[in-house]
């Protein structure tokens, strides 16, 4: 299994540091900002091997000049996306070996936040960048509903027990649209109420096992009966299938926000 250091930066975001458990060696995963990943190295001795990067936008990527300039380190990243500094482009189905940590992970290409975003699988864990989010998803700002929806697809069809690491603390915000979408979903009920009492403790409520987010994230739930009814009724028609699902329940949150 994994140790990962959880490092919050700007207003919700988290950066990723991976390693083995009783390693000082660690990845980088989506520095976005430099300042508190080097604060974090320091103050708990380690020494970063690699960057890895999920997409292009600049609070993902922000940090990498600086963290390059003071450590000679290979940086990963989507091979359909521009990003200064990129060392090794990765694709669908590469395997990113860091001989240094004793790790490696699977690149899934999940197209749809952006064109080119990547996911890294290994160990149990999913560094998943802004394609999902902890009970919602991604705002497509390049790719398609289509694309976003067989992205999607593809992390649900991970082992359940895979821990999401996403990129941003917004689990309280989307159980409430959840909530919309499925009112009287007990397991959403749960939840909302389990982060609510773990952001009062000022904890983060990222990781989470795919499992949950089977049962809570609407996203993830496009051939659920109550999600395909609760479409159709904000659409006004019947849907074709999931992708349709997904694009009408992923247009309301937007409606919404």
């Amino acid at each position: 299994m994994l140790d990962v250091r959880c490092v919050p930066a700007f207003d919700d975001n988290y950066i990723w540091l991976p390693g083995l458990p009783g390693s000082r060696r660690v990845a980088i995963v989506d520095p976005g900002d430099a300042a508190p990943v080097l604060e974090r190295l320091a103050r708990d001795g380690l020494e970063p091997a690699a960057i890895l990067i999920t997409h292009h936008h600049g609070d993902h990527t922000g940090g990498i000049g600086d963290l390059t300039e003071r450590y000679d380190i290979p940086v990963y990243g989507p091979a359909r996306e521009r990003i200064a500094g990129l060392t090794h482009p990765v694709s669908d189905g590469d395997t990113v070996t860091l001989d240094e940590l004793g790790l490696e992970f699977t690149v899934l290409e999940t197209p749809g936040h952006t064109r080119g975003h990547v996911c890294y699988f290994g160990h149990g864990a999913l560094f998943c960048g802004d394609t999902l989010f902890t009970a919602g998803c991604g705002r497509l700002f390049e790719g398609t509903p289509q694309q976003m929806h067989a992205s999607l697809s593809r992390i649900a069809a991970l082992p359940e027990a895979t821990l999401l690491y996403c990129a941003h603390e917004y689990t309280a915000a989307n159980l409430r649209f959840a909530l919309v979408v499925e009112p009287d979903n007990a397991d959403i009920q749960l939840r909302r109420d389990e982060v609510a009492r773990r952001r009062a403790r000022h904890e983060p409520t990222v990781p989470a096992p795919l499992l949950q987010e089977l049962k809570t994230n609407p996203f993830l739930r496009s051939a659920d009966p109550a999600v395909i009814q609760a479409a159709e009724r904000f659409a006004g028609h019947p849907l074709a299938d999931g992708a349709a699902v997904f694009a009408v329940v992923r247009g309301w949150k937007d409606s919404l926000d």
